[in-house]
């Protein structure tokens, strides 16, 4: 399926408009990645356990958003923009969200 951050697909033509459709994912850090994290943080540098732990997130978010998508007949999803969120201490949600329309 195409899945694009514009509102139109470079030569496709979109009949219909859908819905709104989205996926999400909550991912909670670990003492351990904190650790690492907190040693990071003094010394200065990426801290690549919550770089990899937020791509995770993002293509978790987008798997489930094509998903919804499949649901409801689209043939692509234009639009198509990420948030987060935290829901409590150490814990935070990845949306991705776009509209569903179904293309000529």
């Amino acid at each position: 399926m195409i899945y694009v951050t514009t509102p139109t697909i470079q030569g496709k033509e979109i009949a219909e408009s859908i819905c709104i459709v989205r996926g999400s994912t909550v991912r909670a850090r670990n003492i351990g990645r904190d650790i690492f994290a907190g040693l990071k943080n003094i010394i200065g540098g990426e801290i690549s356990e919550y770089t990899k732990l937020l791509a995770d997130s993002r293509e978790q978010a987008i798997k489930r958003m094509l998903d919804d998508a499949t649901k409801v007949g689209a043939d692509a999803i234009v639009n198509v923009r990420f948030t987060t969120s935290t829901v409590m201490q150490g814990a935070a949600e990845m949306l991705a969200y776009g509209t569903a329309v179904k293309l000529k």
